[in-house]
């Protein structure tokens, strides 16, 4: 019985550490995304830079991206092509304000090993119309464990017809959707 309770403990114990860190990576993408948006910033952070793929995605949402990504929404100044989306994936937007009232709720376990951690923000509080100002943006991200540390698996961005997915919507990129 003692060996039964001390083997619960521990599963517990490991379950809820992970879950608490499962903002880790939900962080780090918030960050720049705020920096991004601040207008400080001398040079847009790409959060999908491969250092950053590498070590805050998931393997399965790497291999999407490098697929999506041989379908650029547009070429840059260097002719280089650029990311397949044409948009900030966090904010759904190409314009906007500083990010204000940023929260980040703790994780909350779904099905499958899948952690939710919810993210709202302000992204329109410089405008003068109140609805536009007041608006509240909802992402969810899933965080999953690989490797020992927990990595973002897809990203869900709440609007008025729902919630959708970035991998679903990369997924629509590949098949020339």
């Amino acid at each position: 019985m003692r060996t039964f309770f001390t083997a619960t403990l521990v599963f517990l114990a490991s379950n809820c550490a992970f879950a608490a860190d499962a903002t880790a990576p939900v962080r780090q993408v918030m960050d720049i995304t705020v920096k991004n948006w601040s207008g400080e910033q001398e040079e847009w952070k790409y959060i999908f830079d491969e250092d950053m793929l590498n070590s805050l995605f998931s393997k399965k949402f790497v291999e999407t991206y490098h697929q999506a990504a041989k379908k650029p929404a547009y070429d840059t100044e260097n002719n280089e092509p650029g990311d397949p989306f044409g948009y900030d994936v966090v904010t759904s937007s190409q314009d906007g304000c500083p990010i204000q009232e940023l929260a980040i709720a703790p994780a909350q376990p779904k099905d499958g090993g899948v952690n939710d951690v919810k993210v709202s923000f302000k992204l329109w509080s410089c405008m003068d119309e109140n609805d536009m100002k007041n608006m509240v943006n909802e992402v969810h991200f899933d965080v999953i464990e690989e490797n020992g540390k927990p990595v973002i698996d897809d990203i869900h961005r709440v609007g008025d017809d729902g919630t959708d997915s970035l991998v679903v919507e990369m997924d629509g990129i590949i098949k020339g959707e």
